[in-house]
């Protein structure tokens, strides 16, 4: 049995992780039978947004306090996690995930990844274990693998901004449907746009549910 860590960003789109992406990727993952380990960092949100009118209050909430809303509270600060420990790693998207895990919503191309998260990752990378990217998550990946000083090839969609920005870290952008993944198979990382193309919860689903099983396929 594949030990899966699922990293969350928050519980919400415009602040947090998507929800509807953890939930299916958590739901696929138990459907497989995978043994899963969510993990958040244990920091404040870059902000807090009301989700029912977009507008932002003047309030802090704490990423692993809110994603453990989504855990039902099995969750751990991603710091304490080794990537030795981890067989996969998948990364449900949101905007939260732009803000709180690296900034691009706000630094565009020239975006860092918060130390811990980064870490996990890279180790995950040159180990050869595989990572599955959902949604904004594979900017993420493509600012890593130019850390590494690594090319690779994934997707943000047929979203030209996103694709753009990929090409600019040194990444080749593969366009693709909701129900697409795209697979680089000398990095190990699938990825797939969810709601970057989907319109519907349905649509989200049917990349991630390949995703997921992608990972685990490459995981053994």
């Amino acid at each position: 049995m594949a030990k899966v860590g699922v990293v969350l960003s928050g519980c919400g789109f415009q602040d947090g992780a998507e929800i509807h992406e953890s939930v299916l990727t958590l739901l696929a993952l138990d459907r497989a039978g995978a043994d899963v380990q969510i993990m958040a960092p244990d920091m404040n949100q870059f902000h807090v947004v009301n989700h029912l009118d977009g507008s932002e209050i003047e309030t802090s909430r704490n990423i692993l306090i809110e994603s453990a809303r989504i855990a039902r509270g099995n969750i751990v600060d991603v710091a304490t996690v080794s990537g030795s420990e981890l067989d996969a790693l998948i990364f449900p998207g949101g905007n939260g995930m732009a803000k709180n895990i690296f900034d691009y919503i706000m630094s565009g191309p020239e975006c860092e990844v918060i130390p811990d998260v980064y870490n996990l990752t890279a180790e995950m990378l040159i180990a050869g274990k595989p990572i599955g990217a959902i949604c904004i998550a594979p900017v993420m990946m493509a600012k890593v693998l130019q850390n590494l000083g690594k090319t690779g090839q994934l997707t943000g969609g047929c979203n030209e901004g996103i694709s753009a920005d990929m090409v600019e870290m040194g990444v080749t952008a593969v366009q693709a449907g909701h129900g697409d993944i795209v697979v680089d198979e000398e990095n190990k990382i699938v990825s797939t746009p969810a709601y970057v193309e989907a319109s519907s919860i349905k649509e989200a689903a049917e990349g991630i549910e390949k995703l997921v099983m992608k990972v685990l396929e490459m995981a053994g």
